[in-house]
């Protein structure tokens, strides 16, 4: 049985966001045979322009995330919420892996969404524009597989989320149907 790899990109670029700690609980609830590695160097990536899309030119850490995707079985996104929308470092990725447009890294990739803020709204707007972008963008949105947290600055600020039962067991599912929807795309 091969593997199953699964690429989380986190929008919160801060080394202690709570949002990067739910990656880190997420990876760690891969089930036997799903492998979850966190992307580094969203940051790294220039703004999306068409005049540095270039064959043969595209900015080194645009391709390394284009590769990555495209290396993966499905990504997980992992999204705080910014002014009431998804950050620019996520839809920045989201831009550049789409590219080129109908073939790129995105087309046709599993992703789920998991979003987390401060707030009782649970990062629903921002979750909710990382759905419709990456829609638009060619991949495959598994709805089930969705996952929201809120009020994280009270609930997390004491203790990591792999130290919380309810939001392993949230991530473990929503990791769980993520990779069950690949082994049913492969299957079918």
């Amino acid at each position: 049985m091969s593997q199953t790899r699964i690429l989380v990109l986190v929008g919160s670029l801060r080394a202690a966001s709570i949002n990067r700690r739910l990656a880190e609980a997420a990876v760690q609830t891969a089930p036997e045979g799903v492998e979850l590695s966190i992307y580094e160097g969203l940051g790294d990536i220039p703004f999306y322009n068409e005049d540095l899309d270039v064959e043969g030119q595209v900015p080194a850490a645009a391709q390394a995330l284009r590769d990555a995707v495209a290396a993966s079985d499905a990504t997980l996104l992992v999204t705080p919420e910014y002014n009431g929308t998804l950050p620019a470092v996520l839809k920045n990725a989201i831009d550049w892996a789409s590219r080129p447009y109908g073939a790129g890294a995105l087309k046709s990739l599993p992703v789920a969404v998991v979003s987390a803020s401060i707030s009782q709204n649970a990062a629903k707007w921002s979750h909710d524009d990382a759905v419709k972008a990456l829609g638009v963008a060619g991949a495959e949105v598994v709805k089930e597989a969705s996952l929201n947290f809120g009020a994280i600055g009270s609930r997390f600020v004491e203790t990591h989320p792999a130290d919380d039962a309810e939001a392993l067991t949230q991530l473990a599912a929503t990791v769980r149907l993520l990779a069950e929807d690949v082994k049913a795309r492969a299957n079918a």
